[in-house]
């Protein structure tokens, strides 16, 4: 996992629109980078909506939200439109920004283990250093941690 203050790693992912992001895209704002497991699954749908009902708080104090998981452009769109979430989602499909990040864990299910994205938030501060890591998050009141570290 990655320490706090230290530079946040460059990426260059697609969104549900299939247009490109960079994290020097954003020098000189902040970013909240979120990464989930799966679209349409109960929890990410949870943390999704709970960062899409606080998007105007996260706006006002100019902060930039991406979400990111494995899925594919047209999941995201999908899943985008479903819930109505003004925020871009980013795919990454082949799991590489997923894996730089330290989101990439050893889980189990029924007995099998596999690789598998462990929800996980980081605050990018405007010089683009990692202000705050959230290396396991807990959906339940997660989206308040993050207003009060901005």
């Amino acid at each position: 996992m990655l320490k706090e203050l230290s530079k946040a790693p460059g990426f260059e992912l697609k969104d549900q629109d299939g247009k490109t992001h960079k994290l020097s895209d954003y020098a000189g704002r902040k970013v909240v980078l979120f990464f989930y497991p799966k679209n349409f699954t109960p929890g990410c749908t949870k943390e999704v909506c709970s960062f899409r009902d606080s998007y105007e708080l996260l706006k006002k104090k100019g902060v930039v939200l991406l979400g990111v998981s494995a899925d594919s452009v047209e999941s995201h769109k999908k899943f985008r439109e479903k819930y109505s979430l003004p925020f871009p989602l980013l795919s990454d499909p082949e799991k590489k920004v997923i894996k730089v990040y330290g989101s990439l864990k050893e889980k189990s299910m029924f007995g099998n283990t596999f690789l598998g994205v462990q929800r996980s938030t980081f605050i990018i501060d405007e010089k683009g250093n990692l202000q705050k890591v959230f290396p396991e998050v807990n959906v339940s009141g997660h989206v308040a941690e993050v207003l009060d570290e901005l």
